[in-house]
C-alpha cells in the first residue's frame, strides 16, 4: 500500500501511526470483544476514554482549569450559531472582525439571533490583509469580538498576541490552527474548532469556554443548543460522536508523545517556509497574493499564469501522489493545507514538483 502526501483542507491527513492502531482496535477494543463505536457512551470504559482526551487536549494547548472543555457534535459552523445563544443578550451587538470566507459565514449564523456590527472588513481588499487594528470600529457594549484565527480559504492568519478588548471576550474560530502553534488560551473568552484539520476526524468540534461566560443567561434556546447543559454533562446531553471523539484522543496522544504544540510550531513553519520560498523565488509563474506579515502556516493559496496551468498543476500532482491541490471554488487556483500530521517530506515533495512543473511548463 502506498500512502500519498494529503493536502486537502478538510477532513485531511490524519497521522498514520493513529489509523493503524485504530484499524487494529476496531473489532476489539481494549479487549472487550467489541468496537469502541458498539459500547455505550455511558459505560465506565468510554467515559475513560473521554476524559482522557479531555486531560490530554488540557495538556497539548495549555487549557486553565477555569476553562470548560466540550466535545461535541455539529462542527464548527453549528457552533458559531449557537455563540450568540449562549452568551448574547436578546438585542445585544456582537462583533465581527471578517478576514475571509469563514468570517462571513460566521455572521451568517448569528445573523438570526442579534445585531451583528461588522467592526473590521479585509474584503474590500480581496481579504490579502487583515485591517489596521486602530481602523477596527468596535461597540462599547458588544458581548463579544470574534475573530477567525486562520482563515482556510484565502491563507490569511492572526500572527502574535490577540487583540485585548478589556472586559468584553474575545471569541476565536480556531477550526484551522488550532494546536499548531502555542496560544495563551487565556486571552480568550471561547475558542472553538471542527476537529477534522489539525485535532482529529470530521464529526466532532471541541469548544473551550471560560467558565464564568457560561453564567450568561443568553437567549431563549432548547437544552440541547445550551452549552451549560452540556458543561454539566461532561458532553453527553445526548449520545455524542463516540468513533470521533475517541480518534480525536489518540491524535492527541500521538502529538504528546511527538514533542507536543511546541515541537509542532517548529514543523510548520519549517513547511510553510518551504512553500513560500518556492512560491517567492518563482518569478511570478506563482502567485500569493497576501500580505506577507499575515500569511497562513497552515492553507497556502497560490496562483499560476491561466487556468489550463491550474488544471495541468491539479491533474500532474496528483498523479505524482500528492493529493486535493485544487483551491477552493470560492477562490480558485491552487492551496496546500500544511496540517500537523503532515510531514514536512511532504511538504519538500511539493516544492520539488513545484519546480520540476514550472521547468516543463514556465
Amino acid at each position: 500500500m502506498t500512502r500519498v502526501f494529503n493536502f486537502s483542507a478538510g477532513p485531511a491527513t490524519l497521522p498514520e501511526a493513529v489509523l493503524l492502531q485504530a484499524q487494529a482496535e476496531m473489532l476489539d477494543w481494549n479487549g472487550m470483544g467489541a468496537s469502541i463505536v458498539e459500547i455505550s457512551h455511558r459505560s465506565a470504559e468510554f467515559i475513560a476514554v473521554a476524559a482522557a482526551a479531555e486531560a490530554d487536549l488540557r495538556s497539548l494547548i495549555g487549557i486553565p482549569d477555569d476553562y470548560a472543555v466540550l466535545f461535541l457534535s455539529g462542527g464548527a459552523t453549528t457552533q458559531q450559531a449557537l455563540l450568540a445563544l449562549n452568551f448574547a443578550a436578546p438585542g445585544q451587538v456582537v462583533d465581527y472582525v471578517v478576514t475571509g470566507h469563514w468570517g462571513k459565514t460566521a455572521i451568517r449564523q448569528v445573523a438570526p439571533y442579534t445585531t451583528v456590527n461588522i467592526a473590521a472588513d479585509g474584503e474590500p481588499g480581496g481579504f490579502r490583509d487583515i485591517p489596521a487594528r486602530d481602523s477596527w470600529r468596535l461597540s462599547p457594549d458588544a458581548a463579544y469580538v470574534h475573530i477567525t484565527a486562520n482563515e482556510t480559504i484565502h491563507g490569511v492568519e492572526f500572527r502574535g498576541d490577540p487583540p485585548d478588548f478589556g472586559q468584553v471576550p474575545l471569541f476565536a474560530d480556531f477550526s484551522s490552527s488550532i494546536a499548531s502553534e502555542p496560544i495563551d488560551v487565556s486571552r480568550y473568552g471561547v475558542i472553538y474548532a471542527g476537529a477534522q484539520k489539525n485535532l482529529g476526524p470530521v464529526g466532532v468540534a471541541v469548544v473551550i469556554i471560560r467558565r464564568d461566560l457560561l453564567e450568561r443567561s443568553g437567549q431563549p434556546r432548547a437544552e440541547i443548543f445550551d452549552f451549560r447543559s452540556h458543561a454539566a454533562r461532561d458532553s453527553m446531553l445526548n449520545t455524542p460522536p463516540t468513533w470521533n471523539w475517541y480518534l480525536a484522543g489518540l491524535v492527541f496522544k500521538w502529538m504528546l508523545a511527538q514533542g507536543g504544540v511546541a515541537e509542532f510550531a517548529r514543523r510548520n513553519a519549517a513547511k510553510s517556509e518551504l512553500v513560500y520560498a518556492a512560491i517567492d523565488a518563482s518569478g511570478g509563474f506563482y502567485r500569493n497574493e497576501v500580505k506577507p506579515a499575515v500569511r497562513s502556516r497552515m492553507n497556502i493559496p497560490w496562483f499560476l499564469p491561466d487556468e489550463s496551468l491550474t488544471a495541468r498543476f491539479v491533474a500532474e500532482s496528483r498523479a505524482a501522489g500528492l493529493l486535493a491541490l485544487k483551491g477552493h471554488k470560492a477562490v480558485g487556483g491552487i492551496r496546500a493545507s500544511l496540517y500537523n500530521a503532515l510531514p514536512v517530506q511532504g511538504a519538500q515533495a511539493l516544492v520539488d514538483f513545484m519546480r520540476d512543473f514550472q521547468q516543463r511548463h514556465g
